[in-house]
């Protein structure tokens, strides 16, 4: 079988370092795993992929604008044959708290609008999804500036173990383990740190 992970950000340089881009920094992390480079162009999409034992597995990073993911998503699960149950999605979530990640089976897409725009063309919710929490928990702050706004260094303390954390639960999920045990054991609530 094969399994799609795809981790949501925006393409523009001028985004590289900023909480959108949450998504494909744990790709990256994920390839390093690996030793593959995700750079290969296909469905609107850098790809990688690579074979774990007898699962294929592609490592993607939609490079549309990130309202427009689901047409990169939609192009990989069709051009691939994959199942939307072997779908993961890994993206920033301005509703958990920073540096809280969350593993579910399955369920809305929330405020997201990479998420939305998926759920849209691909027109079910029953994938694995990996958020990454970055609220600053300071209600002063206007959105659309904060998610666009640099990772500062103290940021990056907080941000790196989750980064880890949602990048070993795509691990663990390429390897096969069991989705029940990957949630219990990568969920995290951030405040440990």
């Amino acid at each position: 079988s094969m399994k799609l992970i795809v981790g949501l950000g925006n393409p523009d340089k001028k985004y590289e370092n900023t909480f959108h881009n949450l998504g494909f920094l744990t790709i990256d992390k994920i390839a390093e795993n690996y030793s593959v480079k995700v750079e290969k162009q296909a469905c609107k999409a850098l790809i990688s992929s690579f074979s774990v034992g007898t699962e294929k597995v592609i490592l993607a990073k939609p490079q549309t604008y990130m309202n427009l993911s689901g047409e990169s998503v939609l192009d990989l699960l069709n051009y691939y044959k994959i199942s939307p149950e072997d779908l993961m999605v890994i993206y920033d979530d301005y509703d958990l708290k920073k540096g809280a990640v969350r593993i579910r089976k399955s369920g809305s897409a929330g405020t997201h609008n990479g998420m939305r725009n998926i759920v849209n063309l691909i027109k079910t919710q029953e994938f694995k999804r990996v958020r990454i929490g970055f609220n600053p928990g300071n209600k002063n702050i206007e959105l659309i500036n904060y998610v666009l706004s640099g990772i500062s260094a103290e940021d990056k303390k907080v941000l790196t173990p989750a980064i880890e954390k949602s990048a070993n639960s795509a691990i663990a999920f390429i390897e096969g383990k069991d989705f029940d045990f990957i949630m219990r054991t990568y969920n995290y609530s951030g405040d440990d740190n």
